[in-house]
């Protein structure tokens, strides 16, 4: 049994003396695990580094043993985030989120492709990539069976105005209607339901609060586990980026 993709590197756990277990993300064979021999060694610990596009190829005698992975590079994502902060931490909060939330061996194309492309824009600047990521959190939130609905106000039916978004319902609150209860309401950043929308910080932000509410609750809160640490780091370095403007 074998298998060649193209895959995203999500995780790297060591394993014995050199080794290490490998979980990669793919189209077809979903999040599929690994055993890379010499994955942990200097030689190889490059290739796998969480974020890095990789040609990966998989081999087990059975189907469901872990069986054995060997992969070449074609785009050395962290290593490209090493000296930006932000671009990192978007990084690794990605494959955190992807590593504990998808299912092994389910095929989620959506949610490789969106992962995809936020490593993508990456190489432009994380001010790209963090609109791509709150938007890839809500597709894989929609994957898994928790979707938002953000195309029209769950009280009126309106489609315009929307801006927040209900935590009970996860459905699309206009601003008229969500006035009277705006302390309870979760904010609706513009980019998430019009891509063309520019966003900056402050929005940035109102994203990541929103998707990781519903990831808290329902992707990771049904398994009884906390969101991911790297999750928790990124939105708190987004949120120092608005303390000088707050302060100033």
């Amino acid at each position: 049994m074998e298998w060649s993709a193209p895959a995203i590197v999500l995780s790297a756990r060591p394993h014995g003396e050199a080794g290490a277990v490998i979980d990669l993300l793919t189209e077809a064979h979903g999040r599929h695990a690994g055993l890379a021999k010499g994955g942990a060694s200097r030689g190889q610990a490059a290739l796998w580094q969480p974020g890095n596009l990789i040609e990966a190829r998989w081999v087990g005698r059975l189907a469901e043993q872990l069986g054995a992975v060997s992969g070449e590079m074609v785009h050395a994502a962290a290593a490209r985030a090493l000296d930006d902060p932000l671009a990192l931490a978007v990084l690794t909060s990605a494959c955190a989120v992807a590593v504990g939330a998808l299912p092994e061996r389910e095929a989620h194309p959506a949610c490789f492709h969106g992962l995809v492309g936020v490593i993508s824009a990456l190489v432009h600047g994380p001010e790209l990539a963090l609109p791509q990521l709150v938007a890839w959190e809500a597709t894989l939130l929609a994957e898994l069976g928790y979707g938002l609905d953000l195309t029209s106000c769950a009280a009126t039916g309106a489609t315009e105005g929307l801006i927040w978004v209900s935590p009970r319902s996860g459905r699309a609150v206009s601003e008229a209607a969500g006035a009277p209860y705006a302390d309870r309401l979760l904010a609706l950043p513009a980019f998430l339901h019009d891509a063309t929308k520019p966003s900056d910080a402050k929005e940035w932000l109102a994203g990541l609060r929103l998707t990781g509410f519903f990831l808290a609750r329902d992707a990771f809160g049904l398994q009884h586990r906390p969101l991911p640490q790297a999750r928790v780091m990124l939105q708190d370095r987004v949120n120092t980026l608005l303390e000088p403007i707050e302060n100033a």
